[in-house]
């Protein structure tokens, strides 16, 4: 892992270097643009975090991750995890979506809770390997098409 990596909130300083995060073009159908995720969370602003990854000074991924969401809108199941996550090409297998995963699992954890959930695409070329060798299970449940996983944070 690239020791100078950190996050830090999107402001009107870096705001244009957050949405020029992109992804490979064969993943672009993986996971939706920068610019999405932050009308998401204009739109949900007490639930979304979103923060731009630096290595250094240089941007090397988004993650947005949910916070005490009402998962699915009755006001009784509420959970946090990793939203979105978009790492550059050319920081791609340098450790930059493990660091984001234990971010927001630090977050979560400040916060109290004892889960993390975590949704992909299904598919050939997804992220599913990815996210299954950091320790998520699979729910058996879908949202929005996407497969949820779930890990667990008291060990």
């Amino acid at each position: 892992m690239t020791p100078n990596l950190r996050l830090v909130p999107i402001t009107p300083a870096n705001i244009d270097s957050a949405i020029a995060v992109k992804v490979r073009p064969d993943q672009e159908r993986l996971v939706s643009p920068v610019v999405k995720s932050l009308a998401e969370a204009y739109v949900y602003p007490q639930a979304a975090w979103p923060r731009l990854i630096l290595d250094g000074d240089l941007p090397v991924g988004f993650l947005m991750a949910f916070l005490e969401l009402d998962w699915n809108g009755k006001g009784v199941d509420f959970r946090s995890g990793l939203w979105r996550l978009n790492v550059t090409p050319d920081a791609q297998g340098r450790g930059v979506g493990r660091f984001a995963v234990e971010s927001v699992a630090a977050e979560v954890r400040r916060r109290g809770a004892t889960q993390m959930y975590v949704t992909w695409e299904p598919g050939d070329g997804g992220p599913e390997g990815f996210y299954r060798k950091l320790g998520f299970q699979l729910t058996g449940e879908e949202s929005g098409g996407q497969t949820v996983g779930v890990l667990d944070l008291k060990g």
